[in-house]
Order: structure tokens, then C-alpha cells, then sequence
């Protein structure tokens, strides 16, 4: 088997920065030719360029509208030729009250972290099938997916209402597309992860001093995952090393999803 993803061409949502950036620059390091995608075009193309890889293109707008993914797809067949791999890594953390209707969040993380990677998803796997019928190869998969979740989806937590029901949904979506999918040699997977280095989670703990301690506390490893380790397992569920892999979703949390809380057994 191998984890080579080289001459690959992939679409990274979310791709301005933190972990959909991470995923698309460890990919053109190894060797793929990556669409970056995010609605915040300046710092999307800023990145891009920063890369410096002609194998690094950037696409700015709103995928919650239809016409801006078929642009996304258009786009990224006219710069590359075709589409291997879609990593949905575009997502939002919005805090929710329960008991406020104006407050819960739930439409526009419901929109954001699952409707608009349906979409996207359902577009590209269109083309993949498409585009596969010119393959020569006829028993690898023709394409991967991979969407980015949290383990808020199996935890709960008051102010993350909305979060953890858009992040469940996109579970249950995943394991659903990997089904249908699974006849046109599409694989789906998702990667739900804990606390990791992301732009936002910085922005937090420049704020909280104490907070990376109480989360390396609750955390069998110790620490806070780099975005990098989280690209490298989207690689490993892009390439052929993990072809009989599909429906899954993969916990990178340093183990934090299981153990107990408390210090001490109370049972």
C-alpha cells in the first residue's frame, strides 16, 4: 500500500487558515496539486501565494450558495484537469444558548458545517464518477472525502448546543454518503477532533492562561495536537493504504474521548 498522494489533485475547504490550511500545505509538501478554498478571500490568496507552488491555487466565496461550488469545481478542473480528493475542513464554532431562539446558533452551523459540505460533496462525487469512466484503472477508489468533525458530537456541553448536533449530523451524513457512495468506488470518511491548534483555539488561549493546562489534563497524551498531526491522518484517508476504509470516523484527541473526568472511581 501506499500513502503517496503525489500528482493527486485535491479541493481543501476552510483553507485560510488553521486546519484546512495545515491539510492543504502538508499536501502540496507532498506532492498534490491543491485548490485552496475559503469564503475569506484576501488571507485565502495570501496563503496561497505564501506557499509558493504552482501547485497551489486559491478559490474565494461563499459555499453556502449553489453556484459558487460549481464555480469551486470549474475552477479547480480548468487549473488541474481533474478532482481526486475533497477534504470538507470549512467549519464554524459558534457558542448557543438552548433557550434563546436568537441565540442557539443551530441555522447557521447547520447551514455552514453541514448543508453547504453536502453540497460541495454531492457536486464533486457527481464529477468523480464522471471523470472515472476515462480511468483506465478499474479497482482502486476513483475519489476520497473526508470531512472534518469534533468529538463535540458524543460529548455535551452548555454553551455548544448548536455545534454538537451540527457536528453529529455531519457523522451521520458521512457514514450515509459512504454507503451510497460505496457502489461508484468513493470512499467518506471523518476525522473528529479534539482540542487542536487551530486559529481559533489560539485566539482562546491568549485569553485563558490556565486553559491549556486543564486541557493537557484531561488528556491521556498530555497535550494539544498540532494541525499537522490532523493533516497527516487526511492524507492516510486520501490515499490507497486505507482503500477498505469508508463510514469511519476517526478520533484524534490524544485519547481524551476515554476516560472519566473524574480523578478518582465513584461507580
Amino acid at each position: 500500500m501506499s500513502f503517496s498522494i503525489k500528482g493527486k489533485t485535491a479541493i481543501v475547504t476552510g483553507a485560510a487558515n488553521g486546519i484546512g490550511l495545515a491539510i492543504a500545505q502538508h499536501f502540496i509538501t507532498q506532492g498534490a496539486n491543491v485548490m485552496l478554498a475559503d469564503m475569506d478571500d484576501d488571507k485565502l490568496c495570501a496563503e496561497s501565494e505564501a506557499i509558493g507552488s504552482t501547485r497551489a491555487q486559491c478559490f474565494g466565496g461563499d459555499l453556502r450558495k449553489k453556484l459558487t461550488i460549481a464555480n469551486l469545481q470549474s475552477a479547480t478542473i480548468d487549473a488541474f484537469d481533474r478532482i481526486d480528493i475533497l477534504v470538507n475542513a470549512s467549519r464554524q464554532v459558534l457558542p448557543s444558548n438552548p433557550l434563546d431562539a436568537k441565540e442557539d446558533s443551530f441555522e447557521v452551523l447547520f447551514q455552514q458545517n453541514v448543508l453547504s459540505n453536502l453540497r460541495l460533496t454531492q457536486s464533486i462525487a457527481k464529477y468523480m464518477i464522471k471523470q472515472s469512466k476515462t480511468d483506465e484503472e478499474t479497482s482502486k477508489s476513483i475519489g476520497t472525502i473526508v470531512n472534518l468533525s469534533s468529538i463535540a458530537s458524543d460529548r455535551t456541553h452548555p454553551d455548544l448546543l448548536a455545534y454538537s448536533v451540527s457536528c453529529a449530523a455531519l457523522n451521520q451524513m458521512t457514514r450515509s454518503l459512504a454507503v451510497s457512495l460505496a457502489k461508484d468506488r468513493i470512499r467518506v470518511n471523518a476525522i473528529a477532533i479534539g482540542s487542536v491548534m487551530s486559529a481559533n483555539l489560539q485566539r482562546i488561549l491568549r485569553d485563558d492562561d490556565e486553559l491549556y493546562d486543564q486541557i493537557s489534563k484531561i488528556t491521556p497524551l498530555g497535550r494539544i495536537a498540532e494541525a499537522k498531526e490532523v493533516a497527516e491522518v487526511a492524507q492516510f484517508l486520501a490515499t490507497e493504504s486505507s482503500s477498505f476504509v469508508t463510514g469511519q470516523i476517526l478520533n484524534v484527541d490524544g485519547g481524551r474521548t476515554l476516560i472519566d473526568p473524574l480523578d478518582r472511581a465513584v461507580h
